[in-house]
């Protein structure tokens, strides 16, 4: 083996190795686990604006949310915050940003929520078994998911965002029912200390199913 060919075979090498290292890093990011705190904030927007008495099981989207509608078909951007005037304009530009970039790949979500209900995951039109690690049993007939008043389906949420400061967060939420009417909504949180208030929700779209008349 000459020594140009050895040089070569090396420089190959070389390269192939941080082409696989840089793959194996954007992976790494790109399947980032979500952290417990903004599980805690997903509780919170579940508890403080969905929840009911009568609510036995929340289905919930596996996959976060990239889009801000049913109808967009990519990622979201600053642009379009910045032409939609969300929350009258009044969001941190850092916490724009930081929503904008975390949401530009899909994330797992996984079973760590603890509000006060059973859940299960869908992807699709697929219900997931439960999973061993739910914080409740699931006692819901799995018959009974698309029907039942006591079901809420389904939520599905968008990664949080959060200043550089740490003292604002921003998530997004939409409540899709089988009929195809729901809502979507931004959630604006603030810091107090050591806890997260819901300071403000923007309504972004809503989609309402008119019943058809009697007979016709």
């Amino acid at each position: 083996m000459t020594r140009t060919t050895i040089v070569l075979f090396l420089v190959l090498l070389l390269t192939s190795s941080m082409g696989a290292s840089g793959a194996a890093a954007e992976s790494g990011r790109q399947a980032e686990s979500i952290s417990a705190d903004d599980y805690a904030l997903y509780d919170q927007v579940v508890t403080s604006k969905f929840l009911t008495s009568t609510t036995q099981l929340v289905v919930i989207e596996r996959m976060t949310r990239l889009r801000l509608s049913p109808d967009q078909e990519v990622p979201t951007t600053i642009g379009a915050f910045q032409e939609q005037d969300y929350f009258d304009g009044e969001l941190p530009a850092d916490l724009v940003r930081e929503f904008v970039t975390v949401n530009r790949s899909e994330s797992r979500l996984e079973g760590r929520f603890h509000f006060a209900a059973d859940y299960r995951f869908a992807t699709g039109d697929a219900v997931e078994e439960p999973e061993v690690s739910l914080a409740y049993p699931v006692t819901v007939a799995y018959a009974r998911l698309v029907q039942a008043p006591s079901i809420l389906n389904r939520l599905a949420f968008s990664r949080v965002a959060r200043s550089l400061r740490n003292d604002h967060a921003l998530l997004y939420v939409e409540a899709l029912r089988p009929d195809g009417s729901g809502a979507g909504f931004l959630v604006w949180c603030r810091r107090q200390g050591r806890s997260w208030t819901l300071f403000d929700t923007e309504v972004v779209w809503t989609i309402q199913v008119q019943a058809e008349p009697e007979g016709g």
